[in-house]
């Protein structure tokens, strides 16, 4: 089955695939991706927030930020000269200055919020963390040429996605997977392959920036379905949740960060019923994962997705969650052979 490339294994992919086109056009101002910000108009805004300082001073007056801002504006050389740095070269370039890497992080976002712009139109990038693999090449912005297609090994995240180009791929879908766990696993089940033309990638847990906006450059591009692998417990759907409709802390780039046709293809709580999943492989709830469910349940943007409620609201019921290696239990290929096939061929998303 998992050799099988005939029409019928994607058809109810390809069906997916129609329907989020026909969104797109309706949608389209919507969905479409903000146009990029010039350097030159992010050195416009920092250039009028100094001249702000200055008037207020000149009269006299105490100047006024609508966010704190700690910075020397080394973000102002940075664009001026067209270069690039990651967070961890700025504290580094004065760490006594900064204290810790926590405060430079803050003050690059609060700086980005205030000046309405991405942190990457400050040519300020943080070190991916994220691995990728399928059938997938592109060019990065300094000419390197990139093939995912390895079955054996991924590849970094680009730090720099913005940069990539050319970017030529046949996938029918891209699974995001929640755990280097799982997805190390795909990789060594040669599942890519087997299952070909797909992409799978992760954020190892609570995704970076970078994870987030190649998941987003995938969708801009391809127009493909996005599948989510995560946990069936309240921290996975949070993680499906951050790349669907973003995090409280950059909700200030939502737009650019977001996919909002993600679909959950599983673990599902209903999934566990279904399929039997041994008892002594389940895993009781905690008084903090009850709280995390009932607050997630609380999520305005939760209210437009009926089945993913149904589903949260299963676990509240039988106080149990999974994680995805508990398919293990039932057979040890279980996941790659069985289960990810059916779930893709027969549309077993929500």
């Amino acid at each position: 089955m998992m050799g099988c490339r005939g029409a019928d294994l994607f058809s109810e992919i390809d069906m997916l695939r129609s329907q989020l086109l026909h969104n797109v056009e309706v949608t389209a101002d919507c969905q479409r991706v903000e146009e990029e910000i010039s350097p030159q108009d992010v050195l416009t805004r920092i250039e009028n927030i100094i001249l702000g300082i200055v008037t207020s001073l000149s009269k006299d007056e105490a100047p006024v930020l609508a966010l704190p801002n700690r910075s020397s504006w080394a973000n102002v050389r940075l664009v001026q000269s067209n270069s690039y740095a990651t967070k961890r070269d700025i504290y580094y370039n004065n760490t006594q200055l900064f204290g810790s890497q926590k405060t430079v992080d803050g003050i690059v976002d609060d700086i980005s919020c205030m000046l309405k712009v991405p942190r990457r139109s400050l040519h300020v990038f943080a070190t991916s963390k994220g691995l990728i693999s399928g059938d997938l090449c592109y060019i990065e912005e300094d000419g390197t040429r990139i093939d995912c297609h390895s079955s054996s090994a991924a590849v970094a995240v680009s730090s720099n996605i913005d940069g990539i180009r050319n970017i030529v791929s046949c996938a029918k879908f891209v699974l995001i997977v929640e755990k280097d766990a799982t997805f190390q696993r795909l990789l060594d089940d040669d599942f890519c392959t087997k299952l070909s033309p797909c992409i799978i990638i992760t954020g190892k847990g609570v995704p970076d920036v970078n994870s987030r906006l190649m998941v987003r450059k995938l969708w801009d591009t391809l127009h493909i379905p996005i599948f989510a692998l995560v946990d069936a417990d309240p921290h996975g759907i949070e993680i499906m949740c951050i790349y669907k409709y973003g995090s409280v802390a950059m909700s200030f780039e939502a737009h650019s960060l977001t996919v909002p046709s993600v679909m959950w293809l599983g673990l599902l709580p209903s999934d566990l019923q279904r399929l039997r999943v041994p008892a002594d492989a389940l895993i009781p709830l905690t008084s903090t994962d009850e709280n995390k469910l009932t607050s997630l349940l609380k999520r305005p943007y939760l209210t437009s997705q009926p089945d993913w409620q149904k589903e949260m609201e299963l676990m509240q019921q039988t106080k149990v969650k999974a994680e995805i290696q508990s398919l293990a239990a039932i057979a040890p290929d279980y996941l790659t052979s069985i289960y990810l096939p059916n779930k893709l061929r027969y549309g077993g998303w929500v």
